[in-house]
């Protein structure tokens, strides 16, 4: 289950349960201070982690039982729309690219995106998204499909690797191995990856468990944000969500409508820049 929450712009939360963060690194001082200094504070929350431990496998155990499990939206997984330049679009990841926490493909994502692109491009589209992937599920699925050619792939991946525990050198190694993946076999041009959310600001996360896997989603964000230097047709994307609890699906967990239409807006102007 993943959903891509981004900064706020500088806005201030605001509501009594505020569900984005101002920065995809959790904070400042993880996008300021040098790879030393975030290795530190790294380490600091693992070996705080430690002696939590029984209290973060018990609420795990407990948020797993009582989140209601929404299914993946009914509609179209691939398509053509749209007059003018062709674009041709691939949108995989994990359940906030499969569009759960919309009623429909046409409201998720995918509808999303592809209609806001549709009044300049001729997009030919396709979506490949499962819920529960992990990179590694990821990078398995795409081994495995037909070879086609797409000019441009967006990716929503990483918060089941928050919570399965992928370590920094695997999530890195696999992320070097989605990329080049992309751009060797599918002959992808402009490759998106979305950030991953701060999780510690999910309704359906009891405190200390939501700031546990909001540090874990904030460094493999970090991560990420250094490991794209490494690939100049690959970007890390910060959708700027509002800090509002109408962005949040009913399950506490996945981005709703609102959001998915936020994100796809600037999902489109980014392609737009690079390709209009």
């Amino acid at each position: 289950m993943d959903s891509p929450y981004g900064r706020t712009n500088g806005m201030p939360p605001s509501g009594p349960n505020p569900v984005y963060l101002d920065k995809p690194c959790e904070s400042a001082a993880w996008c300021s201070a040098g790879p030393g200094a975030r290795g530190v504070a790294a380490m600091d929350y693992q070996l705080a982690a430690i002696g939590l431990a029984p209290v973060l496998y018990a609420q795990a155990v407990y948020a797993r039982r009582v989140t209601p499990r929404l299914p993946e939206p009914d509609g179209p997984r691939q398509g053509l729309a749209g007059t003018g330049r062709p674009l041709r679009l691939l949108i995989a990841g994990d359940s906030a690219a499969a569009g759960v926490g919309a009623a429909t493909q046409a409201a998720a994502l995918s509808g999303r995106l592809v209609s806001m692109l549709a009044h300049n491009f001729c997009v030919s589209w396709e979506l490949m998204a499962r819920t529960g992937n992990a990179i590694a599920d990821l990078v398995a699925q795409l081994e495995a499909a037909p070879r086609q050619a797409f000019d441009v792939a967006v990716l929503s991946v990483g918060v089941n690797d928050v919570t399965r525990g992928t370590s920094a050198r695997r999530w890195l190694q696999l992320q070097d191995q989605l990329v080049e993946l992309l751009t060797m076999e599918f002959e992808v041009r402009h490759v998106l990856l979305a950030c991953i959310p701060p999780m510690q600001y999910f309704p359906a996360l009891p405190h200390p468990l939501g700031w546990y896997l909001g540090k874990r989603s904030a460094h493999l964000n970090q991560l990420s944000l250094d490991g794209v230097q490494r690939h100049p047709r690959c970007e890390f994307v910060d959708p700027g969500f509002v800090p509002e609890p109408r962005f949040i699906a009913v399950d506490g967990f996945h981005p709703g409508p609102e959001a998915y239409a936020w994100w796809a807006q600037h999902l489109s102007g980014r392609i737009e820049q690079r390709w209009g």
